[in-house]
């Protein structure tokens, strides 16, 4: 996007993966909840997370060291021109799907379009700013937009390649579970049990075992994805050596429960990792598409009600920092304080319809970490009184006398978002406010997310280095009222879409940074979701049999960390 890769054309490996790693072996990973498809594609169903990572490819891959560039996959050149108004692709001979078959740019053309029209609806904003894909020659295409933005050039590398011959005339978007989408990735599923177990298998035959940016990586022979009803029953499998490795999201947790006695022997290493990426937003997020959540000031109280010094202290040992914005830990981040500068710029033609404290500093409410929180109470007793509510006979009431009352939606797996809504809950009580927990499973939670059905809900957004034209699913105007979408609060914002559009039109890191930046007070000072903890070390326990390559990447760990560059040591 900006300046040269970082890797030279005639790299050997990534840089956080061993080309001399050796193959083999097979590990459990535990998942929550279920599965009721195996189409990760479609909007349709639930299928295991991990699936696209290890099952289908795209033409170009990202280094997990460096935001913003790609790196031939599927395709081993790339052509643009300086204004990026297209992009054209020569695919590999040696490409193959899993059945043998090569891939073709006719499996490339029929992939985008099957994508952009009955896939997921996070494969359309893309589809819609093609103009026209054509074929070019034996193996190459050139995909020409409609719109100008620079990043566009680098997306149309990144969406998932199809067989044409599956499923020409089937229905994609409908498909039964055991319609299983084939890939070219490094494995294929060989095995399930519908909502039980997924059972996936390296192909010994994968063509792009010797390409630069495969070597090193998928070294584990088979990897099989066991579900759990809960987070608890998955940490008792662990424990009980029936899963090879889990992620601990918890610093309390990590620092109290991973005593065991497979820990104790040597049998199950404890690792850290640190990282250098945003925190992205975790919390719960309240629904501004309807009352009460509609008000800031409402939005304002419920936030200033949740006593996180307390709630940090009682779950994780007040160990692991609060999230600050959907930026923070990163250059991203915006500043405290007054806007300045180019931020200033930019934020200035929406001055009159921006959050308050958008411009002038917003920070998030600070209590003293006792249980009463009088401070945070006191605020968000102003702040509803403010909005028109009144306290009466213990229960808080609006102009109309309507009692004020919402519920929390969460899936069954999580017991510690249980957990923080549980004490929240009796923090509200304190205001008169009456707060459930809706509890549902992994299916339920996913079709209510994709059709906003919800008050407050569990939230959870991953945020890169990179932020770009997902920017718009996450919070642009016009997905507020997609299905399907990833704008789960509902914001509608000119100034979010304009600094979207500055953000992915930048050509200066500068200008990029700055539209982010800008970006990040206007979300923050909207006062959506009430911001958790961050994690700013990743934390995994594994059996001793797996290892790990001494480099880091810049993002840490995740599904391309672990266990894709990952192996298991020979025995003897």
């Amino acid at each position: 996007m900006y300046g040269d890769p970082a890797l030279p054309q005639d790299f050997v490996s990534l840089p956080y993966a061993d080309p001399d790693a050796p193959k083999g072996g097979a590990i459990v990973l535990g998942n929550t909840g279920g599965f009721d498809s195996l189409n990760p594609f479609v909007r349709k169903g639930t299928s295991p997370w991990q699936l696209p990572h290890f099952t289908h490819e795209s033409l170009m891959g990202r280094s997990w060291d460096e935001p913003f560039a790609l790196y031939g996959l599927l395709a081993e050149s790339i052509e643009v021109p300086e204004d990026r108004s297209w992009v054209a692709f020569t695919l590999r001979p040696e490409a193959r799907f899993a059945d043998g078959t090569p891939v073709t740019v006719e499996d490339v053309i029929f992939s985008y379009e099957l994508l952009g029209t009955e896939g997921h609806p996070r494969y359309h904003g893309l589809y819609a700013q093609i103009d026209l894909i054509e074929q070019t020659g034996p193996r190459s295409l050139r995909m020409t937009f409609n719109t100008q933005n620079r990043e566009l050039a680098l997306l149309a590398g990144m969406r998932p390649i199809l067989s044409k011959a599956q499923w020409e005339d089937r229905d994609f978007a409908n498909a039964p579970l055991a319609e299983i989408p084939m890939g070219s990735g490094p494995y294929t599923v060989t095995d399930y049990q519908a909502g039980r177990q997924v059972t996936l298998t390296r192909n010994p035959d994968y063509w792009g075992k010797d390409v630069p940016f495969r070597r090193g990586t998928h070294n584990i022979d088979q990897i099989k994805l066991d579900f759990y009803g809960d987070a608890n029953v998955l940490f008792e499998a662990f424990k009980a050596g029936e899963i090879s490795a889990i992620r601990e999201f918890n610093a309390e947790t990590w620092t109290t429960q991973y005593d065991f006695p497979g820990v104790q022997r040597g049998d199950v290493v404890k690792s850290t990792f640190e990282h250098q990426k945003p925190s992205g937003m975790t919390g719960f997020v309240m629904n501004a598409r309807r009352a009460p959540f509609d008000d800031i000031r409402v939005r304002e109280a419920l936030i200033a009600a949740f006593n996180f010094e307390y709630i940090n202290d009682t779950l994780t040992g007040g160990t692991q920092p609060r999230i600050t914005s959907y930026f923070s830990n990163s250059p991203l981040a915006m500043t405290q304080g007054e806007a300045q500068d180019r931020v200033a710029e930019l934020l200035a033609p929406f001055a009159d319809d921006l959050p308050p404290g958008t411009l002038e500093g917003y920070a998030l409410p600070a209590s003293d970490g006792s249980a009463r929180n009088r401070t945070g109470i006191r605020k968000a007793m102003q702040a509803l009184e403010d909005a028109g509510f009144t306290a009466s006979d213990g229960v808080m009431r609006d102009a109309e006398g309507a009692p004020l009352q919402f519920s929390i939606l969460l899936s069954k797996g999580s017991t510690e978002n249980m957990a923080i809504a549980a004490l929240y809950i009796e923090a509200l009580k304190r205001l008169g406010i009456t707060a459930t927990v809706d509890a549902v499973d992994d299916a339920q939670f996913v079709a209510r997310n994709n059709t906003f059905d919800f008050d407050m809900a569990i939230f959870r957004r991953a945020l890169s280095l990179s932020p770009g034209n997902e920017q718009r699913y996450y919070w642009g105007s016009e997905a507020a009222s997609r299905p399907g979408s990833r704008n789960l609060m509902g914001v509608k914002s000119p100034a979010i879409d304009a600094l979207i559009d500055t953000m992915v039109a930048a050509r200066t890191t500068e200008d990029f940074i700055a539209a982010t930046r800008a970006l990040d007070r206007v979300l923050t000072a909207g006062r959506y979701v009430i911001p958790f903890w961050q994690f700013t070390q990743d934390r995994i326990a594994h059996i001793k049999e797996m290892k790990y390559p001494a480099n880091v990447p810049l993002y840490g760990d995740g599904p391309n960390y672990m266990p894709e560059v990952w192996w298991i040591a020979p025995e003897g």
